[in-house]
């Protein structure tokens, strides 16, 4: 004969208290995304204005076209600049996929729900 464990059941009150944590969270995330997206923006067009700047400097001085880009990417301060973009990029990134995770568990919290309703 094996041995047969009780079923474990979530109270339904549990459940409810995790959803509104969640939402709570998910809410957190959205602001979270939101501020992480103007960073990017806002780093994507420094780093985009300064390059073209560098670009015409270079062009003025009179340095051949097939090297104007490369040189242009090549000094501190548009590698600097290019730097900070790609972390906001990594981080709005990464808050993007904090929130599909929130929405993954809320779906998960919603099944859970149901099939403690069935019961």
């Amino acid at each position: 004969m094996s041995a047969v464990s009780p079923r474990k059941s979530i109270e339904l009150s549990e459940i409810i208290m995790e959803m509104r944590n969640t939402k709570t969270r998910l809410n957190g995330a959205i602001r979270e995304l939101h501020k992480q997206a103007k960073a990017k923006a806002e780093t994507e067009r420094n780093y985009k204005i300064a390059l073209r700047m560098e670009i015409l400097k270079l062009k003025k001085e009179g340095h051949p076209a097939t090297l104007i880009n490369d040189l242009a990417k090549g000094n501190e301060d548009i590698a600097a600049l290019r730097f900070e973009r790609d972390i906001a990029k990594g981080l709005y990134d990464s808050a993007r996929e904090s929130m599909q995770s929130l929405r993954v568990e809320a779906s998960m919290l919603q099944t859970i729900s149901k099939y403690q309703d069935e019961l």
